[in-house]
């Protein structure tokens, strides 16, 4: 069956790709496991440090790859953004509600020092081209090359609207975002690991929870955290989880001076996140092993006198895991886009709060930064994917 779409995905337009696993034990796998993998064509290299650096390499040449398509992608996005506002009109809008203005004179000026100040007054690009002057040049002195510049040096620009450098409305925003994406990557896997574990031991069992599986896949992310919001903290119901916030007051100190509360108040957020994530990660680990479990090696382990569980963890689980590390690059972007959701939904102050905010007020550094960390996370998932590959079966070689 088709992969389900991952919390986020309609925010983003992400959605798990639908993955071709050819089934067999070890000594026949296919090129399925992934995009960019597949069986090594020559020998693989010797134990030790040459394969080491071979793995370094192969990765290397992986994340540069999907750092040239990041970088274009931004590249874009951010061209998009600055060639379809006027700026001079931009600034007027954003900054006459928040400023008291004499006059037409002391507008005029404001606009003038905010458009130097954001550096608005410059050409978008190296060259343009008009009907009147034709084609010019403008070098260095742009818009986009500022950007590149300042980006290569980890600076994301200022924010529009509360005049702070994007980096550091990101990071604080990250301090609540990343334990709640932590959170439900490892609930998510641990119990999609543990229920397809079960499903292989008790074949009726597995036929029900399947069925259940199939219909919460359904759900959107959305209606999930709705409903756990009025069955699990409404008065009228059970109040057994607070609504809305960290419990934390702007004097009370760091969410992980109080790890206790935090984990009490982001529970609902990331059970939220668990329930949407969750199926298609048992569906695919259980097609997997159901593949695998038909394939002769395993009819042969149970002639020799090895249980079924001892089968499915010693010899199935190891060539079933494969297929289903495909889903890595594309589970931890997802996480962090419906994390944005459901913290919008529960009030958090994380990435949900300042994207919202930014994208009402059309903050778009604030709105590239989030993009340009999304691909980081999918270049970190991407990486640590073709690491494990490594690990689990050498003989699959990177392209």
């Amino acid at each position: 069956m088709s992969a389900a779409a991952i919390p986020g995905a309609a925010l983003y337009g992400t959605i798990f790709p639908a993955l071709p696993c050819s089934g067999g034990p070890a000594a026949g796998h296919g090129a399925g496991y992934g995009p960019q993998a597949r069986l090594r064509s020559r020998p693989h290299p010797a134990p030790g440090p040459q394969k080491l650096a071979w793995v370094v390499r192969a990765v290397l040449r992986r994340t540069l790859r999907l750092l040239l398509a990041a970088w274009l992608t931004l590249s874009a996005l951010f061209l998009v953004s600055r060639a379809s506002t006027d700026p001079t009109a931009f600034l007027q809008a954003t900054f006459s509600n928040n400023t008291r203005l004499g006059g037409q004179t002391e507008q005029a000026a404001l606009t003038q020092r905010l458009l130097g100040r954001y550096r608005l007054d410059r050409p978008l690009f190296y060259a343009s081209w008009g009907t009147a002057t034709g084609w010019r040049w403008h070098g260095f002195h742009n818009q986009y090359h500022q950007w590149a510049t300042g980006l290569l040096r980890g600076e994301l620009g200022r924010s529009y609207r509360q005049d702070e450098t994007v980096t550091e409305l990101l990071t604080r925003a990250l301090r609540y975002t990343l334990p709640l994406t932590l959170l439900a990557a490892v609930g998510s896997g641990a119990l999609a690991f543990w229920l397809a574990l079960g499903f292989s031991y008790r074949p009726r069992l597995r036929r029900l929870g399947l069925a259940l599986l199939h219909g919460v896949q359904s759900l959107p992310l959305f209606l999930v955290a709705v409903g756990l919001l009025l069955l699990l903290a409404n008065p009228d119901t059970l109040a057994w989880f607070p609504a809305f916030g960290l419990g934390l007051d702007s004097d009370a100190g760091a969410w992980w001076q109080y790890p206790g509360r935090t984990l009490y108040y982001l529970a609902l957020p990331t059970v939220s996140l668990v329930i949407v994530s969750l199926p298609v990660l048992v569906v695919q680990l259980d097609g997997a092993i159901q593949r695998e479990l038909a394939q002769p090696y395993v009819a042969t382990a149970r002639a020799k006198g090895a249980s079924r569980r001892r089968t499915v963890r010693h010899h199935v689980l190891r060539n079933a895991l494969l297929p289903v590390l495909a889903l890595l690059p594309e589970l931890l972007p997802g996480l962090v886009a419906g994390s944005v959701v459901v913290e919008f939904l529960f009030a958090l102050p994380g990435m949900g709060r300042l994207l919202a905010e930014a994208a009402a007020t059309q903050d778009y550094p604030v709105l590239l930064g989030a993009v340009g960390l999304v691909a980081l996370v999918r270049l970190a998932a991407q990486a640590l994917t073709d690491v494990l590959y490594q690990f689990i079966d050498p003989r699959i070689r990177l392209l």
